[in-house]
């Protein structure tokens, strides 16, 4: 039988990661309505998922993962007891750029300078 604490401990984590899955879909500014669609669920799952009042099972998780491109440990938690450093937008910044081919990953990193460069007035 489950203890209050657990129980607590559950919520708490449910909230967390309803939390971390909103700000994911605000993040790369899909509706709720479309977030059900993909997942072929009403939007009022969704609602209840960010809100901690529903459980993700682990296939809805790894497909908002995709949907969100981040990984599923980002979600979990799991990233941070590695000691993940990069701030969230940089880390999908980098994992759209591992996707490019190396030319292009190149010119990104040469526009990344100039973007540094303009920033500290070409100092």
């Amino acid at each position: 039988m489950m203890s209050s604490v657990e129980t607590l401990d559950g919520d708490t984590e449910r909230k967390r990661l309803g939390d971390k899955l909103r700000q994911a879909r605000e993040y790369v500014g899909f509706s709720q309505d479309e977030v059900g669609n993909f997942l072929r669920l009403p939007r009022t799952a969704v609602t209840n998922m960010e809100s901690g009042q529903r459980k993700v099972d682990a296939l809805e998780l790894k497909r908002l993962a995709e949907l969100y491109r981040q990984p599923v440990t980002h979600f979990t938690g799991d990233d941070e007891e590695v000691g993940s450093t990069l701030p969230t937008d940089v880390a999908h910044l980098a994992r759209q750029a591992a996707a490019l081919s190396i030319k292009d990953r190149e010119e990104l990193g040469r526009f990344a300078e100039f973007l540094q460069m303009r920033a500290t007035g070409g100092r």
